[in-house]
């Protein structure tokens, strides 16, 4: 018998179940820094922030003011108007960022929706 495992066979064992575990381990994909998820929540949230605050405040000057139901809608389509207005200028900064990327670039001249080519 021998005294102890053999260096050759253990070193082989070694180095297969290295390259098992190398194999095993998820590729790491690099994400975009603006997925398509991450921004239709933040513009939803947006808009709705805008809907609630407008809302909020409406409904605490009606309070102060007893005139119930005016300032809130008032305040509440302010509160809407203004939660389209910063979806639009994040939609804006999201395009123009892809653009400076080359990401949505199309050549110029081609119409991609319509290619008939």
């Amino acid at each position: 018998m021998t005294d102890g495992p053999d260096p050759k066979r253990r070193d082989a064992l070694s180095e297969k179940l290295e390259a098992a575990r190398r194999a095993k381990q998820p590729v790491k994909v690099e994400e975009s820094h603006y997925t398509a998820a991450r921004v239709g929540w933040q513009m939803v949230t947006e808009l709705v922030v805008g809907l609630l605050l407008g809302f909020a405040i409406g409904f605490g000057i009606d309070t102060l003011l007893d005139t119930r139901p005016l300032f809130m809608l008032i305040f509440t389509m302010l509160g809407f108007a203004a939660g389209v207005r910063t979806m639009m200028r994040t939609a804006r900064e999201i395009q123009e960022k892809n653009l400076a990327d080359g990401a949505d670039a199309a050549p110029a001249g081609k119409d991609t929706m319509y290619d008939d080519d």
